[in-house]
């Protein structure tokens, strides 16, 4: 099978923009950038919205939810998503609280993820962040599971603002094998076309990407925190 061509690849980037400075200006021009390139969606934060899409563009846009630590609680979670709704988001990137997937209590972190689904019925999509570099094999297994039984759409690998770091394709090519009947988002350190390609051979299905304009031109990016 050929590797996707650039063209594809901006058709599966969230291009985002998530930095704590980032100024409404900047996310103008975020979405300015993202119509130009092709890409399917622009991801936010939540205080962004609403978002200034072009009248007549199918550019969506993807807002986070519980980030970047996934500590709050589930009720603060789901009036959060449920908020970024109401201001037009079509999107929700939520974080699960990654302790307890490392303590094993996948039934917590399904619980979690039912919250905000409740709060974000279908057809919106919701992509649940597991921060796979933070949790080992099983524990990423268990998490993905976790995502299925609460009804996600898509799981994702990271916020991309880990110490632990970000997407690899060990976790993508694992995620994929463990829910195949959901899409697979990598983000966090996916920098070039090449890391692009290779996340897409490995199973993703979506792609979180700050810097979008130099991957898609196959020039390296400088890391951003995303």
């Amino acid at each position: 099978m050929p590797s996707p061509s650039a063209a594809e690849i901006a058709g599966i980037i969230d291009h985002t923009l998530l930095k704590p400075e980032a100024t409404r200006a900047e996310v103008d021009a975020l979405v300015a950038e993202a119509v130009e390139l092709g890409t399917y969606s622009v991801c936010v934060s939540p205080s962004m919205l609403p978002v200034r899409v072009p009248e007549g563009s199918d550019l969506r846009v993807a807002v986070v939810c519980g980030f970047p630590s996934g500590k709050h609680t589930t009720r603060v979670k789901a009036v959060e998503a449920a908020e970024a709704l109401t201001y037009g988001a079509d999107e929700i990137d939520m974080v699960i609280d990654v302790g307890a997937a490392r303590e094993g209590r996948y039934d917590d972190v399904r619980a979690d993820i039912a919250g905000v689904r409740a709060a974000a019925p279908a057809p919106v999509v919701l992509k649940v962040i597991i921060e796979s570099a933070a949790l080992d094999e099983e524990q990423i297994v268990g998490a993905c599971r976790a995502a299925e039984q609460a009804g996600a759409d898509f799981v994702k690998t990271s916020t991309g603002f880990h110490p632990a770091g970000g997407a690899t394709v060990q976790a993508v090519r694992l995620m994929r094998r463990t829910v195949p009947s959901l899409g697979v988002k990598a983000s966090g350190g996916v920098r070039t076309l090449e890391q692009a390609r290779a996340m897409v051979a490995a199973g993703a299905t979506r792609l979180g990407v700050s810097g979008s304009r130099a991957l898609l031109a196959g020039a390296e990016q400088a890391p951003t925190g995303y």
